[in-house]
């Protein structure tokens, strides 16, 4: 392994355990060079590539800065539920941020729902919050002929509570699949990002009781927060 990938590796393991927690200040690379006894470009490559994995924040001339990191979740993937109901099992308070509601007509995603291209979709697009901490940026968008009160309903909180409590289309199953995937420079922005990390877009299709879909939906979750369970029986 190069020299700058095995410091990289020390020095993640360092972070990782706290050895090295949010706050700390790196030596500049030069210093760190010379107490090393290695070269310049190394100490250059090493703290580059942990910067790119939003570890490190530069401080200038004065090195580099540990970025404390959010804590990390553990959602399982045992059951359907929506954003607000899994903050709340996991302790933290949920919220969003609406960035874009409007009733629209799309080609391909009315496919997706197997609707003609002119149905009526309402369009959601989130920024979803645990404890005031951006989680995920979710594009949603919703089959307004089976749910017609969708397109005037208050949506500022759970829309899986408001579908099962007033527009009467309860979901019970959904398709779900997740794929690595890099941000966008918008999206590395509502993130708070320095510099891209891998995130986790997921993808579903959510179905009611009738087989009727009724959402589907994209969200980009932190790949530095979240790391999800699955249990599985023979």
């Amino acid at each position: 392994m190069p020299l700058y990938q095995q410091l990289e590796e020390q020095l993640y393991d360092l972070i990782a355990t706290g050895a090295l927690p949010g706050g700390t200040v790196l030596p500049a690379e030069r210093q760190l060079a010379e107490g090393l006894g290695v070269s310049r470009v190394t100490i250059q490559r090493a703290y580059a590539a942990l910067r790119q994995r939003d570890l490190l924040a530069s401080q200038g001339r004065k090195g580099f800065l540990v970025r404390p990191r959010p804590d990390q979740v553990h959602p399982g993937m045992d059951r359907l539920k929506g954003f607000t109901e899994e903050m709340r099992e996991l302790g933290k308070i949920p919220s969003s941020r609406i960035l874009e509601r409007s009733v629209v007509q799309d080609r391909s995603i009315s496919s997706i729902f197997g609707l003609p291209s002119t149905a009526p979709l309402l369009k959601l697009t989130r920024v979803r919050y645990g404890d005031d901490v951006p989680m995920s940026r979710e594009v949603a968008w919703y089959n307004l002929k089976a749910v017609p009160a969708l397109e005037d309903g208050d949506l500022s909180g759970s829309v899986y509570a408001f579908l099962a409590e007033v527009g009467g289309a309860r979901l019970v199953s959904c398709e779900q699949s997740i794929e690595a995937t890099m941000p966008t420079n918008e999206e590395c922005r509502l993130f708070g990002f320095d510099e891209p990390v891998p995130c986790l877009l997921i993808k579903r299709h959510s179905f009611t009781q009738e087989a009727v879909m009724v959402e589907y939906v994209e969200g980009l979750f932190r790949g530095d927060v979240y790391s999800y369970r699955l249990k599985l029986r023979s």
